[in-house]
């Protein structure tokens, strides 16, 4: 009876998902990116997978939404990228978000992600993953979370 329970809300988190990222389509396609239905599926299993391998649990709408509203309009995000940057963004947000110990509200990380992501890392999720929110959790942790980017003005004006 339990495990009925918890099939049918994660099939419910599926369905919500999912028509979120199809809802996504009419705001992203002003941008030049849709996503197919397929690639929705293959995003929804993703964010279960990368929930499940950073040991987190989510209710109601995953960050997937979030994510293509705050990059959509990034220089670096096309067409023949926008499946595979939304799942490794989505990957990297929630490893950060375990690692920076929840002390960044979903907003804030979107938004240190997106500034990085089209300003230093010039689009390279590499980079943005390696090393600049690897920066992050490291202030995070510190308690210098809102010092990040002066930091980094400091240095480089040295």
């Amino acid at each position: 009876m339990e495990n009925d329970f918890s099939l049918e809300l994660v099939r419910e988190q599926i369905q919500l998902e999912t028509q979120k990222l199809r809802n996504s389509n009419e705001f992203s396609v002003k941008y030049g990116l849709m996503l197919s239905e397929g690639q929705i599926q293959s995003l929804v299993e993703r964010r279960f997978e990368s929930l499940r391998d950073n040991g987190r649990i989510e209710f109601g709408e995953g960050v997937l939404n979030k994510l293509i509203h705050s990059f959509c309009d990034s220089p670096y995000i096309n067409q023949q990228n926008y499946e595979e940057s939304l799942s490794e963004l989505q990957d990297a947000f929630y490893y950060f978000k375990n690692e920076t110990d929840e002390r960044l509200s979903d907003d804030e990380l979107i938004e240190y992600m997106k500034d990085t992501f089209d300003g230093k890392a010039q689009g390279s999720i590499e980079y943005l993953t390696a090393t600049s929110l690897e920066e992050l959790r490291r202030n995070a942790r510190r308690g210098f979370i809102d010092d990040v980017d002066d930091a980094d003005t400091q240095n480089e004006e040295l």
